[in-house]
């Protein structure tokens, strides 16, 4: 998606979720939970409305644009299974997102960044793609560059992660092993699926 250069702490009131996670968002947020606007409180929102604000929290949490959004979507609709959670899987499979749950950084904004820089490496080839979808047996590291390891270094010190039942990270060494694929339960962003694939199919 274009990058967000507004205050993150607003999505985050609107949306009533910490899709953006950095330090002064989250305090700005704490600091004031209700949504921006004078008439915000006790509003009832539509259906559409919903369904609308339900999308936008997996925009921004991912960092996806409209149309990757439907490309996905479009990916997944044919395919056996729960649409709306296998839309999710496939999210979870993004580069970026797979970089900032191991515990390399400690935002998707920031692993977003430091893939576009070309930092990260996909089986010894430099990616630059934050989209790009990671396969059960690919290896992510940092380039060897002192810079680039001293500062992820220092990252992944502050940064503890999350447990990844797919995916294996020894922050010595900044590798990241990508098991298998993600089921259902590693889905991060707790969202309404089946209203999120109602609004895509209208």
């Amino acid at each position: 998606m274009a990058r967000n250069t507004g205050p993150k702490a607003r999505v985050n009131r609107r949306l009533g979720q910490m899709v953006y996670e950095s330090s002064g968002a989250v305090r700005a947020a704490d600091r004031r939970e209700s949504p921006p606007g004078m008439h915000t409180r006790g509003r009832r929102r539509s259906n559409f409305a919903t369904a609308l604000y339900e999308k936008q929290k997996v925009k921004h949490y991912y960092g996806l644009g409209e149309r990757q959004l439907l490309r996905y979507f479009r990916n997944v609709s044919s395919k056996q299974g729960n649409t709306g959670e296998l839309l999710l899987m496939l999210c979870e499979r993004r580069l970026d997102n797979v970089i900032r749950r191991s515990g390399f950084v400690s935002t998707r904004p920031q692993a977003r960044q430091g893939v576009a820089h070309g930092h990260f490496q996909v089986n010894g080839v430099k990616v630059t793609k934050p989209s790009y979808l990671l396969r059960a047996g690919d290896v992510i590291t940092v380039r060897r560059r002192s810079n680039l390891l001293t500062l992820y270094s220092r990252l992944a010190a502050e940064e503890s992660g999350e447990p990844l039942d797919w995916v294996t990270f020894d922050a010595e060494t900044l590798r990241a092993t990508v098991q298998g694929l993600p089921s259902a339960a590693d889905i991060s962003l707790p969202v309404d699926v089946n209203t999120i694939v109602e609004f895509l199919s209208r």
